[in-house]
Order: structure tokens, then C-alpha cells, then sequence
């Protein structure tokens, strides 16, 4: 039998921030930091997808060619295909069909039509990080407030979380 989690206390703030400002299309966007190859930090806007199933644990659906995933696998530290890619919309599954990510367009034509049968599973570029936060940070500067969020135990156990009031 496995463990159970408790909800980690960030989570619904983080909910009820996305809830009040709904009305505010990027409110589905949030960064993600990774380690270049080179030791330098790389930094980019991705889709919140939501929270995996009955846990803390952040979804993003990327395209399996980008660099982010290399980046990844060389550190890992910042980390449902199938039901995924069936809840993303038609334009959404587009983009995994394009050339690959990151390369110059060299091409001044336009892109060809391309289409998807919604009936068939994923392609092959579409690829869902999973990302076990250990440790968030609030900010919320409306209320001028910031809480810091660490989480204890071993990936077999149940997660305990601190918080601690810091200046913002």
C-alpha cells in the first residue's frame, strides 16, 4: 500500500490566486528555471496544466524535443501522457507536429497545413513533466506577505511541510 500525502499548505493559496485573477489570460503561465549544460541557468514561460492527481505534484506538457528536457536530464532538479494530451485542444496538439523547437525558421513560406485525428494518442514530441516541488516560496504583494514552504521525509514516506513568515 502506498502513502498518503497531506496537502501541502501552498497549494490552495496558490489556487485561490489563480481563481481571483481567472479573468487574466496569463494566469496559466508560470517560469520554469532549469541548468543549461553550461552550468547557467535557463529560464522559460510554460502552461500550468494543473496538479497531478490527488497530490502537490505540478503537470506541463512540453514538446519532447526541446531543449528544457536535455537540460533535465542532465539535472533533474526541477521535474498520464495519455490523458494529457487528450485534455489539450486541437491547436495545442498542433504544435508538436511543427518542425523542432528552438531551430532557426529558415523557411519564408508559410507553415503547411497539418492535422491531427483526435482519436489517435500522443505523438511522439509530447512529453509531461511532472515537477515534486521540496520547497516553494509565497509572494503575495498585495498583502505585502511572504511565507516560506519546505517539505521533510523520504520519497517513500509522507510529506511533512514547515512554513515559516519571512519579509517579503
Amino acid at each position: 500500500m502506498g502513502a498518503v500525502t497531506a496537502p501541502a499548505p501552498w497549494k490552495q493559496l496558490l489556487l485561490n490566486a489563480m481563481e481571483s485573477n481567472a479573468h487574466l489570460r496569463h494566469t496559466s503561465y508560470i517560469q520554469l528555471a532549469t541548468i543549461a549544460c553550461n552550468g547557467r541557468p535557463s529560464n522559460r514561460t510554460v502552461v500550468f496544466r494543473g496538479f497531478q492527481e490527488d497530490s502537490d505534484k505540478i503537470q506541463i506538457n512540453t514538446d519532447g524535443r526541446s531543449r528544457k528536457i536535455e537540460e533535465l536530464k542532465h539535472c533533474p532538479f526541477a521535474e498520464q501522457r495519455e490523458k494529457s494530451w487528450a485534455s489539450s485542444s486541437l491547436k495545442s496538439r498542433l504544435q508538436y507536429l511543427g518542425p523542432q523547437p528552438g531551430l532557426p525558421n529558415l523557411s519564408e513560406e508559410p507553415p503547411k497545413e497539418v492535422s491531427v485525428d483526435p482519436s489517435t494518442g500522443p505523438v511522439g514530441a509530447f512529453c509531461v513533466l511532472v515537477l515534486d516541488p521540496q520547497q516553494v516560496d509565497y509572494l503575495n504583494l498585495k498583502s505585502n506577505q511572504r511565507l516560506t514552504f519546505a517539505s521533510t521525509g523520504s520519497p517513500n514516506e509522507e510529506k511533512c511541510w514547515t512554513s515559516e513568515r519571512v519579509n517579503p
